[in-house]
């Protein structure tokens, strides 16, 4: 297989799974020290700064990601139509440097610090005490049907 085609591949007729791992951007030098990692998927709330093209120097949140371009809109980086109109501009991944990491998703910043997510305490108390409530419910509920046909029966 030429060159061409298998580097045609990897780019246009990529997988999803594929597109999502070319999403990776460089980690600033205190987060590389702090992880051991050079570079980490870039994800919604993201803090960036853009090194390369016309909004070098820029910082900003990652504000939505198009896998199908391979690139990010980040907050406050607009562009003006002529009639007027703003729309968001897409900057390639590989332009971007990550300064700090949306920490909501346990998972990752697991596998950044190379700890193994699955072996990790699970912290959900709220959730556990909510499940058990409504087993309860259901249990009296059924004893009060139950009473009820009893009593039916006596009749």
């Amino acid at each position: 297989m030429k060159p061409t085609k298998m580097r045609n591949q990897m780019i246009y007729q990529a997988t999803f799974q594929t597109k999502s791992k070319q999403l990776g951007s460089a980690l600033s030098k205190e987060l590389h020290k702090k992880y051991g990692k050079r570079s980490v998927r870039v994800i919604e709330g993201d803090s960036v700064t853009i090194l390369r093209g016309e909004f070098k120097g820029v910082d900003g949140k990652v504000a939505k990601v198009s896998t199908q371009k391979s690139s990010v809109a980040i907050e406050g980086v607009k562009k003006e139509k002529t009639k007027g109109d703003k729309f968001d501009v897409y900057i390639h991944t590989s332009n971007l440097v990550v300064t700090s990491l949306n920490g909501e998703d346990k998972w990752r910043i697991s596998r950044l610090e190379g700890k193994d997510p699955r072996k990790q305490p699970k912290t959900t108390t709220n959730k556990d005490e909510t499940k058990s409530e409504p087993v309860k419910e259901a249990t009296k509920e059924t004893k009060v049907v139950d009473k009820v046909k009893k009593e039916g029966d006596k009749e």
